[in-house]
């Protein structure tokens, strides 16, 4: 399995606009198996529960703060690539015409 950082990288979306390209991937998401989806969804718990952690701490040390939101910035970062890994391959089931 490839890892796209972006959806520009992605061989099946080259040529698409930003729009085309994030309907297209949508679509794809729809697609993805039980045990995909629960795999994303757990990783995605696995990021967002250290910052509620992280916040409850901010009465005894400030920093935590900081933590907590670099932990929000980098949530895109360990994400997507991983939500665009598993929805690529299920461009190709997916038509390439534009509805009507």
């Amino acid at each position: 399995m490839a890892f796209y950082f972006s959806t520009k990288h992605i061989p099946d979306l080259q040529g698409l606009t930003l729009t085309e390209r994030m309907k297209r991937l949508e679509d794809a998401a729809k697609s993805l198996s039980v045990p995909e989806k629960m795999l994303l969804n757990i990783l995605k718990l696995l990021i967002i529960c250290p910052v509620f952690a992280l916040l409850l701490k901010i009465a005894q040390d400030w920093t935590a703060l900081l933590w907590a939101v670099a932990i929000i910035l980098l949530y895109p970062l360990l994400v997507k690539p991983i939500q665009y890994s598993l929805s690529a391959k299920y461009l190709t089931t997916n038509p390439n015409s534009k509805e009507s």
